[in-house]
């Protein structure tokens, strides 16, 4: 049975909304998600999470958390401060090799690191659980706060130097076993992105490694408020397909698109160039980790064999931002139902009549009662500022509460977004408190 809804009023929320948004925002995730209270910047690259950006926050992290857990994922949480002799082993510790570093010092004179990743401590904390055959496979994963020493923080929440990802390792007997995990998680992440509401924009791409492997594949999303460096190749076919596109028509990251791929693959007038923001990442890592640092098991026969890895990130934050980049207008966010701080925001007009304030009292207790999560507009304000503040904060369905809703007997619903097409303008309804329970239980 359905809980009790998380529900709140929204004059206890601190936060207010903005006309404008800080003039050294460039960025329209983040010119929307401060002007509506989400977030707050403290410096470049580096933000706060208010409430309901908090929410917000929360939601995708519980989709991605539901996603890993179905394919056998093992949650965990890995400490920031990292140990320079285990970076080295694997020659990822100095400045010439990874020059994201955030470096400090222990009072003892030891050098430490805040991590950017976390292939180097898992691997080499695997060495006390992983010996035979009989461990493997394993999936560990976590959602942890990694610090990227970013030249140039930009576009809001999709770069920054503090942020939080979500990093799922696999640990393989073999390169067998390890491609089957990786085909599911393949299908995890398509399933994230078609929950949170930009499937059909999203393009699993091949890509470059970087420092962790020679190539990988990367989830792009198609938008103007991609970045500059970033340009995908669809096939003409399968543009607005998303990850559904057709499997023989390989998308490509433009950066990666070098002397070995045009040997192989000819693009043609077929393929649709675009600006993409990278939504999520998996590598094959190969023996790469597991044979610097000593992760070696046995196998049946008794032999020592290094462990076959890979690795799989999605940034929360980031997908967020890049929902609030397509699934928002002119008048502010739109939330899909999935990832929306609250399900109603339920404005009360004209709380200084009594009866009106009676029924809003009644309807938002019978709503949070029935599971439902509410955000009541219950301020003294004129109905013209409540109406743009619930555009801006962009909640799938907003119940207006007036004297003319009463009169007539049923509230006024509109819908903001409930998962349609950013844009699209929100339709009206008018429905009893039994028709908005069938609705939304």
């Amino acid at each position: 049975m359905k809980g009790k809804g998380n529900s709140m009023r929204q004059s206890q929320l601190f936060t207010k909304t903005r006309r404008e948004a800080p003039r050294d925002e460039v960025s329209k995730n983040a010119q929307l998600l401060i002007r509506a209270g989400y977030i707050h910047k403290e410096m470049a690259g580096v933000y706060d999470f208010l409430p309901l950006g908090l929410r917000t926050f929360e939601k995708v992290v519980g989709i991605i958390r539901e996603e890993m857990n179905k394919i056998g994922g093992v949650e965990l949480h890995l400490s920031a401060l990292q140990d320079a002799e285990v970076w080295k082993k694997t020659d990822r510790w100095s400045d010439d090799k990874v020059d994201s570093w955030f470096k400090t010092k222990l009072k003892s004179g030891a050098e430490v690191g805040l991590g950017f990743t976390h292939e180097e401590p898992l691997t080499a904390l695997m060495r006390e659980y992983i010996a035979s055959y009989k461990d493997l496979p394993t999936y560990p994963y976590q959602f942890q706060t990694k610090f990227r020493n970013e030249e140039r923080a930009k576009s809001g929440l999709m770069r920054t130097r503090e942020f939080v990802m979500k990093d799922l390792y696999s640990f393989s007997k073999d390169e067998a076993e390890h491609i089957v995990f990786y085909e599911k998680v393949k299908q995890a992440y398509i399933n994230i992105f078609n929950r949170v509401g930009i499937g059909n924009k999203t393009y699993l791409t091949y890509a470059s490694g970087g420092t962790f492997s020679k190539f990988s594949h990367e989830f792009q999303t198609v938008t103007d408020a991609g970045e500059d460096t970033v340009r995908i190749y669809v096939h003409k076919d399968d543009y607005g397909k998303g990850s559904e596109m057709n499997p023989a028509h390989v998308a490509i990251n433009k950066e990666i698109y070098t002397d070995d791929l045009k040997k192989d693959l000819s693009l043609g007038d077929d393929f649709i160039e675009a600006k993409a923001i990278e939504v999520g990442n998996i590598f094959t890592l190969s023996t790469r980790f597991s044979e610097a640092l000593g992760l070696i098991y046995k196998d049946e026969s008794g032999i020592e064999v290094p462990v076959y890895m890979g690795s799989y990130g999605i940034g929360p934050a980031r997908l967020m931002a890049t929902v609030a980049e397509l699934l928002s207008d002119e008048k502010g966010l739109a939330w899909s139902e999935a990832v929306a701080p609250f399900a109603v925001h339920l404005v009360e007009i004209g709380g200084d009549n009594d009866e009106v304030k009676k029924e809003a009292t009644e309807l938002y207790r019978e709503l949070t009662e029935a599971g439902i999560d509410v955000l009541w507009d219950d301020r003294d304000l004129r109905a013209g500022e409540k109406f743009a503040d619930s555009d801006l904060l962009g909640i799938p369905l907003r119940i207006v509460v007036s004297e003319k809703t009463l009169a007539a007997g049923k509230f006024e619903c509109v819908h903001r977004a409930s998962g349609l097409p950013a844009g699209r303008q929100g339709r009206t309804e008018h429905k009893s408190i039994s028709e908005l329970l069938g609705q939304l239980t």
